[in-house]
């Protein structure tokens, strides 16, 4: 799906999410806490996942694609969405280049992998509905997005980058003019952004040792 976390990255996560001296997004490919791209920054989210375009690539250069036929991203990730060496046992599975869930099902997937301990990649379900999404709910997948990363961030030790892509995210949710009611009864978004801001005072005032992993099960349902 992508390099790794959006937001710095040597690679990052997939989301455009934006990076902070750490990780980093892109649309297709994620960069990892390092990079920088942020899915509202000029760009746009790019041809639909499931355009591969094989078609305009070399015989050397086709896309990966599973036995289904979907493009996939070889490139192996670590728990921590942090890339292996191509082809390296224990890699952990990756959402799918053309997956497009509905909102219901990104919440209850990306929900799923935050009680996992897996930021980086509830990240790349919230960027796949983010890209997918109509236009009016789509700054508030990007923010969601945007905060995984930064709890990504916190799993692999920059608190810089954390900071920066939880408050990045949260403002970004707390902009959005409301989501849709079809959306707003599988999603609590103030809960969401109102986490990641206690999250990231903590970690400046006190530093990644004040974290523990509840606080990276983000509270995404209406209680």
């Amino acid at each position: 799906m992508h390099d790794e976390p959006g937001t710095a990255s040597t690679e990052t996560p997939r989301t455009s999410t934006e990076t902070a001296s750490g990780p980093a997004h892109d649309h297709g490919q994620t960069r990892d806490p390092g990079q920088n791209r942020d899915p509202g920054q000029n760009h746009g989210p790019g041809p639909a996942r499931g355009q591969a375009h094989d078609r305009d690539r070399g015989p050397d250069q086709a896309r990966d694609r599973d036995e289904a036929g979907r493009a996939r991203n070889a490139r192996p990730r670590d728990e921590y969405g942090r890339p292996l060496p191509k082809g390296a046992p224990g890699g952990v599975p990756r959402v799918p280049d053309d997956y497009a869930p509905s909102a219901e099902e990104a919440v209850r997937e990306a929900g799923r992998l935050l009680a996992e301990g897996r930021p980086f990649h509830a990240h790349e379900v919230f960027e796949a509905r983010w890209k997918t999404a109509p236009e009016d709910e789509r700054e508030l997948w990007q923010g969601l997005a945007q905060v995984a990363v930064g709890l990504t961030h916190i799993q692999r030790g920059n608190a810089r980058g954390a900071i920066a892509l939880l408050r990045r995210g949260a403002a970004r949710i707390e902009s959005h003019p409301g989501a849709p009611a079809a959306v707003r009864s599988r999603l609590d978004p103030r809960a969401a952004a109102a986490h990641a801001l206690t999250l990231a005072d903590r970690v400046k005032a006190a530093g990644l040792p004040s974290v523990t992993p509840a606080d990276l099960r983000l509270p995404l349902t209406p209680s």
